[in-house]
């Protein structure tokens, strides 16, 4: 067996977690332990088993055409600083409880380092339209090389000081900017710290207004994009009070920051009007109006029998318009109209001709 890739030593701070990774190859393929011992000067190794230290050791291997074994720890203590060892062999014998294995193991160590994670005093000021976050670490703490200022994994702010004291200015008022801040320190290891912006909820409705048709099924939705989420939400009727998922019309599904109302064969009387969504959390209450309208079944054919009698309409007053404007019959010129012309003329003729000839 030998390794591929062998674990690192790490540094980290109480409470955080670390992970370790380990990757052999053999013919046939070796297996992976993981071992330990503690900075104790009496502690000797001892193997981890996934599930160990109160369900905090995880460890996760696969055995495909090598073998690859991570173990992780989480909610680190000071108890887990020490030495942890990659063991690996693919010898018959390698746990066989009388027979020491032929080929002995191959080990791969890293140390881990835990910290203790000093404290971050956080602070929100509210001034003059704008808001100061600061946070300030107390010592003693390791050297630290610049601060980023993060929201929604976004990066803010980032600088390159050295203090323990760090700050973030944002303007506009507090439920404009509610959330989740943190000032990161760039130190070995990082550490953060979370400056929250808590507002009561601010409840918005996604549509002001719905349609439903009569005997479907209306859905009405509110939504809370504030900081903290809502704890609690509500929904009442004006004129009617609030509303139970126990009426057997109304269901009502809430998770987090977003609740959905659904009204069962919709009526016309029954259910058109104002409904109002409450959301409440630690700091308050908010509340939003969506307005119902229900339709009847037929009012989806009002349109097509609009465009049908418009049609109609165009269709009488053009064949009124063509009766109206066609004019008399008028003689063919074969009739009696054009003869007397022809006529006269020959006649008029035949007469200078016998005044010559008397002549």
């Amino acid at each position: 067996a030998g390794f591929i890739k062998s674990p690192l030593s790490q540094k980290r701070l109480t409470q955080d977690s670390v992970e370790l990774y380990c990757e052999a190859i053999g013919n046939p393929i070796p297996e992976i332990q993981w071992w330990f011992e503690g900075n104790d000067p009496n502690e000797t190794y001892a193997q981890l088993w996934d599930g160990a230290r109160q369900d905090r050791v995880k460890i996760n291997a696969t055995y495909n055409l090598h073998s690859t074994s991570t173990i992780s720890i989480a909610n680190l203590t000071d108890d887990d600083s020490g030495m942890y060892e990659c063991r690996a062999s693919n010898d018959p014998d390698r746990n066989h409880l009388s027979k020491s294995p032929k080929v002995k193991w191959i080990r791969s160590q890293a140390n881990v380092f835990v910290i203790e994670r000093p404290e971050i005093a956080t602070q929100v000021v509210e001034s003059s339209g704008k808001l100061i976050l600061s946070c300030n670490m107390s010592a003693p703490h390791p050297a630290i090389t610049g601060h980023k200022w993060i929201h929604k994994e976004k990066v803010l702010e980032e600088d390159e000081n050295a203090g323990a004291f760090t700050s973030h200015v944002i303007n506009g008022k507090r439920e404009e900017h509610s959330g989740v801040y943190e000032c990161v320190y760039e130190a070995n290891p990082q550490i953060r710290g979370q400056v929250n912006i808590s507002v009561p909820p601010q409840v918005t409705a996604y549509k002001k207004s719905e349609h439903g048709n009569e005997g479907d099924t209306g859905v009405l939705t509110c939504k809370n994009p504030s900081f903290p989420a809502v704890t609690t939400w509500s929904w009442y009727k004006s004129g009617h009070g609030l509303l139970e998922n126990a009426s057997g019309r109304y269901i009502i599904k809430s998770s987090g920051n977003k609740t959905e109302l659904r009204i069962l064969k919709l009526d016309i009387e029954q259910d058109t009007g104002d409904y109002f969504c409450n959301g409440t959390n630690s700091y308050g209450t908010g509340d939003a109006t969506v307005n119902l309208r229900v339709r009847s079944r037929l009012a989806a054919l009002w349109p097509f029998l609009g465009i049908v009698a418009e049609v109609l309409v165009l269709v009488t007053i053009i064949f009124i318009y063509e009766k109206r404007r066609k004019p008399d019959e008028v003689p063919d010129d074969d009739d009696g109209g054009s003869a007397p012309l022809k006529s006269n003329a020959t006649n008029h003729k035949d007469k200078n001709v016998r005044q010559r000839n008397a002549n």
